[in-house]
């Protein structure tokens, strides 16, 4: 600490004239040096880092600006796609709604559908009952006509006689004459 006041001290007592000399005290000369180099910076530097500063200042605010920008694009378009969810739910609830109450249409017509082809089937099967039933009646009248008609012709060719055939014959020509006119 000696050092550094005994260098000050001797700052003073410089000769004014004369000799020139180097001065040996390193604290004392970087001391000055250092002074001096930042003087001329200061003063010559002055307006270079005021130009950088600006320069910085200039890009951190259109940094800013451009990210202000982008972030009101942002908030928009969140806000058109948060628009566009809330109508593509609202269409998703209508074909929801749609879609169930078609379905409960076309679950009313099968089932009406079924009982009309239900019932077409049971009228068909009921006439196809009474048609099989015809059927048979008739056949069975067939076969009681033909075993009568036989059982009568065997009668009448055993008890009719020449005479009482051909009478029985315009009998039965004069009835449908009759019925005829």
């Amino acid at each position: 600490m000696k050092n550094v006041t005994d260098s000050f001290v001797s700052l003073g007592h410089w000769p004014s004239a004369g000799s020139f000399g180097f001065n040996t005290d390193i604290l004392a000369t970087n001391l000055i040096n250092l002074s001096v180099v930042l003087g001329v910076l200061v003063f010559f530097g002055k307006g270079v880092l005021s130009d950088l500063l600006d320069n910085r200042k200039q890009r951190i605010l259109n940094t800013i600006r451009n990210s202000e920008e982008l972030r009101g694009g942002a908030i928009e378009q969140l806000e058109k796609a948060r628009t566009r969810l809330r109508k593509v739910e609202m269409e998703a609830d209508q074909f929801r709604v749609n879609g169930y109450s078609e379905i409960e249409r076309e679950k009313f017509n099968f089932i009406n559908s079924t009982s009309k082809t239900l019932k077409q089937l049971e009228n068909y099967k009921n006439e196809t009952i009474h048609f099989e039933q015809q059927r048979a009646i008739n056949q069975v009248r067939q076969r009681v006509f033909q075993q009568a008609l036989r059982g009568a012709l065997g009668t009448l060719s055993s008890c009719l006689n020449n005479e009482l055939h051909l009478r029985t014959i315009r009998a039965n020509i004069d009835m449908l004459g009759a019925i005829t006119d």
